[in-house]
């Protein structure tokens, strides 16, 4: 337990040692200079040596009262800031969202510039990880982007981001040199080891046999095997939404793009609680998302 003085005490101190009277200390603290006084007093004693040297109703501090002074003032600078930071963002202005990392990093990341300039007023707070967040336990998330949708629980919204295409994605020089099964057999079918969407699915839907199973590099992230695909490692099947500035820039190209067809499938939620469905910051944030992949 810690042995402080009265807080009353060092407040009335703090504001005496800045004033230089007790008389100005009690005008800024809406306290006759008497109660000022005792409590100075009280913090002497707590001491046991004095703080002031006193001339009338001037008062000086001594070392020790001087050394105490700048500690203490820098600490209720910090109080103060502290205290400001709440009042500065209001509950309502505050948005914690917690995201997939894939998603956060190769979609949602990238584009939250433009949901910061629509609505600056939102404190945004961004985290994301892989494993599973119950957010009816996690009081300090408001909204969850999450890979593949969490139980329905009373009390707990869930809405569809749409379906994604899971498309084969490789490097431009890659989709020249091999065929689907030919990749395959060399070990250039990128695995990626969260997506429920498996090559086997991809070659089933184009009508094409699934070359004898050889082991291509894996990877736990999405991101990752996007990563890999544009550097030329081998052939990724993930989401075009994951790959959508590698596309643009030409450092990734859709295999057998108008030969081949992408597997399509609703791969994240959106989740937030149902009590704060009309929450602005909550609204404002779901009605930009939508929109935003929509357009995309």
């Amino acid at each position: 337990m810690r042995r402080l003085p009265s807080f009353l005490a060092l407040r009335a101190f703090e504001a005496a040692s800045r004033c230089g009277s007790f008389t100005a200390a009690g005008q800024e603290l809406s306290l006759t200079p008497s109660a000022i006084s005792h409590q100075v007093r009280a913090l002497e004693t707590f001491f046991g040596r004095p703080l002031f040297a006193r001339h009338g109703i001037r008062v000086e501090l001594n070392p020790d009262g001087a050394r105490l002074a700048d500690r203490l003032s820098a600490a209720f600078g910090m109080i103060e800031e502290a205290c400001a930071d709440l009042v500065r963002v209001a509950p309502a202005e505050r948005l914690a969202v917690h995201c997939s990392p894939s998603f956060a990093s190769k979609w949602l990341g990238p584009r939250l510039p433009a949901f910061m300039r629509l609505y600056p007023s939102a404190a945004l707070r961004l985290s994301s990880g892989a494993g599973h967040v119950d957010l009816l336990r996690h009081e300090e998330l408001d909204m969850l982007i999450s890979y593949g949708a969490p139980p329905a629980r009373p009390g707990l919204v869930i809405e569809p981001l749409g379906a994604e295409e899971i498309v084969a994605l490789c490097s431009r020089d890659m989709a020249t040199r091999f065929d689907p099964v030919e990749a395959g057999s060399k070990g250039l079918l990128i695995e990626s080891s969260v997506n429920p969407v498996r090559w086997s699915d991809w070659f089933a839907l184009n009508g094409l046999d699934r070359p004898p199973a050889t082991p291509g590099p894996a990877f736990d992230r999405g991101a990752l095997a996007v990563s890999a695909a544009a550097q030329g490692v081998g052939i990724a099947l993930e989401s075009r939404r994951f790959a959508l500035d590698e596309l643009a820039a030409g450092t990734l190209v859709e295999y057998g793009a108008g030969r081949y067809h992408g597997v399509r499938r609703e791969m994240h939620v959106l989740c937030y609680r149902d009590a704060q469905r009309d929450l602005p910051t909550v609204v404002a944030f779901r009605e930009w998302l939508k929109a935003a992949l929509v357009g995309e």
